[in-house]
């Protein structure tokens, strides 16, 4: 005897919870196990720590840098690829990939390489970059960038054309159909955008530790801390500064969330 649709429904969405809660438990066993390991006391002394401090003040100040350099790019990058065609469009579309596939490494290397050619040699001749405060940026910006393009792109995929093409019907040029009405339709996009080019920002620790060193006090940033107080044997600072950065994530995420659902986004 066939088992009626609404059971054999209820066993499919069983088991697709089944995968979700196994992964969600792992997420928040994992934020668990890091707030049972440490104490506020290692909380409150990470945060006396003057370098500590340093790296908190690099890293947020570096990720929000990032984040609105990232959306500054991805707003017209994404775009071009959703509503134009050119010649190269495909290879373009998979170079801006590059960035999401390679290991970290890959990109920090490339970037240390790339500033010991000519055009890199003559740019620090006049503005130095490398093993500095502007190479963390420049480490956090290759990758965080990628991703929010790609956010962008589907952001603009997804809302419809017709309305800008109501306004050039009614005589506004493509940049003005393109400021007065598509971009104002993307604001939630863009907002998803900066923050997941900040969050990606935020824990970037590949391409800063090859580009830019972890000098303490020049260019250490939070993610460059935990791997020098790993590498001490400090585990409790370690930790504790692992969660200041959770906390800061979940800042930015609740806040973003509440401005969405405020605007309505």
């Amino acid at each position: 005897m066939r088992q009626p649709a609404d059971s054999r429904d209820r066993g499919f969405i069983a088991l697709l919870a089944l995968f979700a809660g196994l992964y969600v438990a792992l997420i928040v066993g994992m934020l668990v196990a890091d707030a049972t390991y440490t104490t506020p006391r290692d909380l409150l002394n990470a945060l006396e720590s003057e370098e500590i401090r340093y790296a908190a003040k690099l890293s947020l100040t570096s990720s929000t840098i990032t984040a609105l350099l990232s959306v500054w790019f991805a707003i017209p990058i994404g775009y071009l690829l959703s509503r134009t065609n050119f010649p190269g469009k495909t290879f373009v579309d998979g170079v801006l990939d590059i960035p999401i596939v390679l290991p970290p490494m890959v990109i920090g290397l490339s970037l240390l390489i790339l500033f010991q050619s000519p055009i890199g040699e003559a740019i620090e001749s006049q503005f130095p970059v490398t093993y500095r405060v502007p190479s963390v940026i420049l480490a956090q910006f290759a990758v965080s960038c990628a991703f929010a393009v790609r956010t962008m792109r589907v952001t603009f995929d997804q809302l419809p054309e017709r309305p800008e093409q109501v306004a050039l019907t009614l005589g506004a040029t493509r940049a003005q159909a393109f400021w007065r009405v598509t971009l104002p339709q993307a604001g939630g996009g863009a907002l998803s955008a900066g923050l997941l080019a900040w969050a990606r920002a935020l824990g970037e620790f590949g391409p800063i530790l090859v580009f830019s060193g972890a000098t303490r006090m020049k260019t250490e940033v939070l993610p460059s801390t935990v791997w020098l107080e790993l590498s001490t044997g400090n585990l409790e600072a370690a930790v504790a500064v692992s969660l200041l950065m959770v906390l800061a994530a979940i800042t930015v995420l609740v806040a973003a969330r509440a401005l969405g659902v405020r605007r309505g986004w």
